[in-house]
């Protein structure tokens, strides 16, 4: 596997650039105030932790899908994008972000299911029934949202919270919570129609003026997971595990060569083996969940073909 032509980071100087942010995953530039111009890296994160080693095409993958399902989804809620003017580039419109993330669980799965396995029957204030196995669905989708951490990890906090410590108004936060279940039922549908289940996911919002808006990614493997299917109901019953496309295989090899995130672990090494099974595990999620072929847009000369598209756009909308 050749990483040397996967997005690292990137380091523009655009003309009327203002600002430059970079994320765990995203590399943004801020333009005259207005816009964002947003590079979606080959950099993977798990347990809030950027490993070494970026994963080629990663950074396509998940802006194609987040380009498909922001467009497809913008009769629900608008969205931020302006326009796409490369596999790996959006820019569109600042806003002023939320302070939560709005996680949505169908399915008992992840992280909530790590917390119901210690003995924990509520998650951010939701209660779960007893008696639930790993994977199973849950009698309705609940909303478990995060608090965004500028660094390390995003935590747990519940909807009496958020409105306790007035991170969100009361107003706004009814309608972040109508629009993430109106979102997820779209996606719901959309994955099925690919013959897969949307297990869980999360959105973020923003403002620009009055106008709440939906800002980030949606509905990829990096935000959501999926499970196949076709013979969900009798891998359930036996006990085994779902067949997903999701992070959770790298947080597994993560956790089975002993490391969670935690003070003083070391990332495991990570062979071009493993860097080619995850390049290929996120391109078999967007063949499956958008029924389209993926296009291996050439990665030579990666960067340069980056800047060249994001200047070109710059210069229609400055």
């Amino acid at each position: 596997m050749n990483t040397v032509n996967a997005i690292k980071e990137t380091h523009f100087h655009f003309p009327n650039q203002t600002g430059f942010y970079k994320g765990k995953v995203r590399d943004v530039y801020t333009i005259a105030d207005r816009y964002l111009a947003m590079v979606v890296s080959d950099r993977i994160s798990a347990f809030d932790v950027v490993l070494p080693e970026a994963i080629p095409y990663k950074g396509q993958v998940l802006n194609q899908i987040a380009a498909k399902f922001l467009k497809a989804t913008e009769d629900i809620v608008p969205n931020w994008v302006i326009n796409v003017p490369d596999p790996c580039v959006t820019i569109g419109k600042i806003a002023e972000p939320f302070k939560v993330e709005m996680v949505i669980r169908g399915y008992l799965s992840g992280h909530a299911w790590r917390e119901y396995a210690s003995g924990k029957r509520s998650v951010c204030g939701e209660p779960l029934p007893e008696g639930l196995q790993e994977n199973d669905k849950l009698p309705t989708p609940i909303i478990t949202p995060t608090t965004k951490a500028a660094f390390g990890h995003d935590e747990d906090i519940s909807r009496e919270e958020i409105l306790k410590k007035g991170i969100v108004n009361e107003e706004d936060y009814e309608k972040l919570a109508q629009y993430t279940q109106a979102l997820f039922k779209r996606g719901t549908e959309i994955a099925a129609a690919q013959g897969l289940i949307l297990v869980d996911t999360k959105y973020e919002f923003g403002k620009v003026g009055d106008q709440i808006i939906l800002i980030d990614e949606i509905h990829t493997p990096d935000s959501s997971r999926y499970f196949y299917l076709d013979g969900y109901e009798e891998r359930q019953k036996a006990g085994k595990p779902q067949r997903q496309l999701s992070k959770e295989f790298v947080r597994k090899w993560l956790i089975e060569n002993g490391f969670q995130g935690k003070e003083g672990q070391t990332v495991p090494e990570m062979d071009d083996e493993l860097l080619a099974s995850i390049s290929d595990r996120y391109i078999e999620l967007y063949e499956h969940i958008t029924g389209e072929k993926f296009v291996h847009h050439p990665i030579d000369h990666l960067v340069e073909r980056i800047e060249n598209n994001i200047s070109k756009a710059l210069q229609e909308l400055v």
